[in-house]
């Protein structure tokens, strides 16, 4: 594993991850990239059609600054943040996790499920929130995923709920942390997907 510069001193906890985060940016392309994908995916020919009314609409969460990076975050202590060495994200975390949300929808319901992108205007029900947090928590040596949602019906009802799935017993190398944290995302969406469809 390539070794990171700490660019300013810190506590013993992120003295021991030295090796695996960085304060710093910028230097060569990571050899890992990372991606989130759903558990089950639609099968390839499936159509799917309804009406706006009877839409969602998956919107992409919002996000704090430190997921708004291709960078993986370090949760070092309640203040710091550093990033996992060696890896990025292929896009940005919050489209990726908009991806997986809406596959899992797809898979679990029978409405026709839209992502914010697409052109096709939506008055049925729209899912909309802030991903709060994906990434490794090096207090714990584990994998976060938590995700507040907001679901906002045709007739402009809005219900809202936190979701949250760990990984623990999780090593800070890419080949550790990036399997564990589909595994949360893939939960999380889980968890929304039943919430989706509850009356």
């Amino acid at each position: 594993m390539r070794h990171a510069a700490i660019t300013m001193l810190a506590g013993p906890a992120l003295l021991a991850l030295a090796g695996c985060v960085s304060l710093g940016g910028g230097g060569k392309p990571p050899p890992f990239l990372m991606t989130l994908s759903a558990d089950k995916q639609v099968p390839a020919g499936t159509v799917a059609s309804g009406t706006s009314a009877s839409a969602i609409m998956v919107m992409e969460p919002e996000t704090d600054q430190r997921l708004a990076v291709l960078r993986i975050p370090v949760q070092v202590d309640d203040t710091q943040v550093a990033y996992l060495v060696g890896t990025a994200w292929v896009e940005r975390p919050s489209r990726l996790f908009r991806g997986l949300l809406a596959e899992t929808l797809r898979t679990r319901t029978q409405a026709l499920v839209l992502e914010d992108t697409q052109a096709a205007a939506s008055n049925g029900t729209r899912l909309s929130g802030r991903l709060i947090d994906l990434g490794f928590d090096a207090r714990s040596q584990s994998v976060v995923v938590r995700y507040d949602a907001m679901r906002t019906g045709p007739k402009g009802e809005v219900q809202t709920k936190r979701f949250e799935s760990t990984v623990p017993g999780v090593q800070p190398k890419p080949e550790f942390v990036g399997p564990a944290l589909n595994k949360a995302a893939n939960d999380v969406a889980g968890q929304v997907a039943e919430w989706m469809t509850s009356p």
